[in-house]
């Protein structure tokens, strides 16, 4: 071997000289330094660096591949030191080397790369530091030579080295405990692999990960181990669990431990942080569809046919073990003496203590698992009605049917139909045939027996969409009472696991800030149809459905509603014949208060209740519920029923009560005198005073006959919304100005209602909104609009342009539509 560089390779320097850096001290683990006597690398230009100091805290990006420059030197080990100390080596050559988990390989095998280096051959790492010139080396020795790494700075060659190292020692690592002898040993290795990790000075989601999957792979393949073995591995890598998600196979083992050895203190003290940084960290904000609910109790074609479902999560589909541990952990800590007392504390502290939660993606989280908890005590009867396989089929690509699990016998219970009340007004309910008694069947009966009640529904009620040959149960549900009491008689333990989450929906729905998106969660009633018929579980969600209906914002009652035309909401499964009703519609009837007594358009809300909820509306009318006497009125009002016969016994119903009587006197009253004010006639045009109010202008209309009004002017009055009450009493407006006045959105969507005739309106310097300019688009004779200095973006102003076709003076200046 020629050491003077007549082969033609670069100099050890290449023909450049920079002064001498002493590279940083370094975090990390090195080899021993040589002792003392050892002169052949004291005395001489080149010194190896033994020891890093840990004082710096310096940190390295862990390098996967890279390139330097590569010299091996084939020597005894006895020649080591003259070698490293003559001035010149064989030659340089430079490589694109990747570090792969078992060694490092060139991109280009040749030369002194043309085989891979395994790291088990590695039997020593150095940095190595020359006197009089900056190179910087990184050592490998292996059995009859040295490979020798030159990097461009000392920061670059630390990082080779640590690198380097870090690949070494979990090759070794990976090799030790993929055939473990003796546990008592396993558990000391597992332990120096944690402290390796957690002292290392690399930086990459890989340094904590790769331990776990290593001891992750170590569980799985030695299931017989014994519960203290269990706690003892879980003790030793909890300090990697403070910042890392558990993979895959080692969710499979916490869930073996929390179903065990729910009263194991491992539970409490290791596993609740952990679950905690899952709900706070697993990412939220793509919509995706119900598939990404499954997990090994329920399988992803199963809930293709849940009644509009959309649930906001990302890692849960990703790894659907993770959701499934932390629905383990409930369940474990469920199980204490304390139960659910423990399960709210564990709620409320992921809320935390004050009114607002700093942790937005926990509600999604933990509405996920309480979902995929609910689906899973059905899944036997889900698996059965769809012939769709489980999660763990398809995780195991074994699909065939004849390797499924018999499915679960359920217990079908159909009681007896009460017999429907007599009334003078409402007519009865067509009786069904009478079911036979209760029995046990399997998942199969229970469908063909749902088939026959569906086509016996059929000729009450309209049926599915052409070509929709599956039953749907809810609307066997509807039928009548005698099919709204049909439930699924539940297992014990997925009675418990159902009510333990239905409890804690309960929890959530406590928290103010956690209303509006919780609602938002559940409209599209994300449940199984089976739970939906499961009294107990109904029960508790009814206590979710009344805080949203109890709720004064808008965008939480505003869920009751179904979440698209032609899908039911709680609304509808709350309303008299509906699933879930069990309270002889007082639910629905608060619902219908607070909704009518926000701001929603009215007459649409009125002429969807006549269409779908007439009936329920009067036979709690007829019952005396005020706010069902409200709505009939309301409807008799505005005309919003055509037919006479009905509107004779919405007539009747309303004369059967104290309350529904004195109100359609004062209707009566009401009509009575429109008609006059609309015979008298008076003034068409008038103009209020400055600073008039909403109570002086309710003066003025009610003191003389305003039936031909016209024209009227509020310009720079302090009315408010409050005022739309007494305008759409002029039956004859046409042109209204309300400029610099306090009229907001809510006036308007009464005025858009009901003065359908209106053609001139001055909007300009008004507090009004998107929300509420929207709904002039049904004022279709508008053809004059004046919206200058109010909040209207450009979307609602080509919106408004594209439904008003007779607009054609149009005020937009200093608005974003401007």
């Amino acid at each position: 071997m020629d050491f003077n560089g007549s082969g033609g390779g670069n100099e050890l320097h290449n023909n450049q000289f920079y002064p001498f850096e002493e590279s940083k001290p370094l975090l990390g683990e090195m080899s021993a330094p040589q002792p003392e006597g050892n002169n052949n690398h004291k005395a001489g230009p080149c010194s190896k660096r033994s020891l890093l100091h840990s004082s710096s805290g310096m940190r390295y990006k862990l390098l996967q591949e890279g390139d330097i420059q590569v010299c091996v030197v084939k020597h005894p080990r006895t020649f080591l030191s003259k070698i490293l100390t003559s001035k010149f080596l064989r030659r340089w050559e430079p490589h694109h080397l990747t570090l792969t988990d078992s060694s490092l390989v060139s991109a280009t095998p040749t030369g002194y790369m043309e085989a891979p280096l395994s790291y088990s051959t590695i039997e020593d790492l150095q940095l190595l530091s020359w006197d009089n010139a900056p190179k910087y080396c990184v050592q490998l020795s292996f059995p009859g030579g040295t490979v020798l790494l030159q990097a461009a700075n000392s920061y670059l060659r630390d990082q080779w080295f640590h690198s380097i190292q870090w690949k070494k020692k979990i090759y070794k690592y990976r090799k030790v405990l993929n055939n473990p002898s003796r546990w008592d040993v396993v558990l000391k290795e597992i332990r120096a692999l944690v402290d390796m990790a957690l002292t290392s000075p690399l930086q990459d989601e890989s340094i904590h990960q790769a331990p776990l999957h290593i001891i992750s792979t170590l569980l799985a393949e030695n299931t017989n181990l014994s519960a203290q073995d269990h706690e003892n591995i879980i003790v030793a890598i909890a300090p990697l669990l403070e910042n890392n998600h558990p993979p895959p196979d080692l969710c499979e083992f916490f869930c073996k431990h929390c179903r065990e050895r729910p009263r194991s203190m491992v539970v409490i003290e290791v596993f609740t942080p952990v679950v905690q940084r899952i709900l706070k960290h697993n990412m939220v904000g793509v919509r995706t569809t119900p598939d990404v609910l499954s997990n090994s109790r329920v399988t992803a074609p199963s809930l293709t046919d849940s009644p509009g479902l959309f649930f906001s999560i990302q890692d849960f589909g990703k790894c659907p073990r993770l959701r499934l541990f932390t629905q383990e952990y409930i369940l474990a800590l469920n199980e204490l003496n304390a139960g659910m007392e423990v399960v709210k504390k564990f709620i409320h502290s992921m809320h935390g203590p004050t009114g607002q939660c700093p942790h937005p993606r926990v509600l999604p989280n933990l509405v996920a698992v309480c979902l995929a908890a609910i689906y899973s005590c059905y899944e036997e009867f889900i698996n059965s009605r769809d012939n769709s396989p489980s999660l763990k089929e398809i995780r195991n690509g074994c699909q065939q049917q004849s390797e499924r699990k018999p499915p679960m016998p359920l217990r079908l219970l159909r009681p007896e139909p009460p017999t429907p009340p007599l009334t003078t007004t409402l007519s009865p309910p067509p009786a069904l045939p009478l079911s036979p008694p209760p029995s046990i069947v399997n998942s199969s009966e229970i469908l063909v027996e749902l088939e026959r009640n569906n086509n016996t529904a059929n000729t009450l009620r309209k049926g599915p969409a052409e070509g929709d040959s599956e039953p749907n149960l809810i609307d066997c549900l509807l039928v009548s009472p005698a099919l709204n009491a049909l439930s699924i008689q539940l297992p014990a333990h997925a009675d418990r696991v159902l009510g333990c989450f239905a409890l804690i929906l309960k929890m959530l729905s406590d928290y103010d800030d956690w209303r509006p998106a919780l609602a938002s969660l559940l409209q599209p009633i994300p449940f199984p149809k089976e739970a939906l018929a499961h009294a107990k579980f109904t029960k508790e969600l009814k206590y979710v459905i009344q805080r949203f209906a109890e709720d004064p914002r808008q965008e939480v009652h505003s869920c009751l509603l179904s979440v698209r035309s032609g899908k039911d909401g709680w609304f509808q499964l709350y309303s008299p014949g509906g699933v879930a009703c069990d309270d002889d519609g007082e639910l629905f009837a608060s619902m219908v208060h607070i909704l009518m007594g926000s701001c929603y358009k009215t007459k649409k809300f009125l002429l969807s209740l006549a269409e779908n909820k007439l009936g329920p509306c009067m036979l709690l009318a007829l019952r005396g519920n005020q706010t069902m006497v409200e709505i009939l009125c309301l409807m008799l009002e505005y005309n919003i029923i055509e037919n006479k016969d009905t509107q004779l016994q919405i007539i009747s119903t309303l004369e059967s009560t104290q309350v529904g009587l004195r109100m359609y006197e004062q209707l009566c009253d009401r009509q009575r005198e429109l008609k006059e004010l609309q015979r008298k006639g008076g003034p068409t045009r008038l103009t209020l005073p400055s600073k008039s109010t909403d109570a002086d202008l309710a003066r003025l209309l009610s003191s003389g006959s305003f039936g031909n009004l016209e024209n009227l002017s509020l310009a720079f009055t302090n009315v408010t919304s409050a005022c739309a009450e007494q305008l759409i009493k002029l039956p004859s407006l046409k042109q209204l100005n309300l400029w610099s006045t306090q009229f907001g959105d809510a006036g308007l969507r009464l005025l858009s209602e009901h003065l359908a005739c209106l053609q001139v309106l001055n909007l300009c310097e008004t507090p009004v909104t998107d929300a509420g300019l929207l709904s002039l688009s049904s004022m279709k004779s508008l053809c004059s609009l004046n919206m200058n200095s109010t909040k209207l973006t450009a979307d609602t102003y080509e919106d408004l342009k594209a439904k008003l076709p007779n607009l054609k003076e149009v005020d937009v200046r200093y608005t974003e539509a401007w």
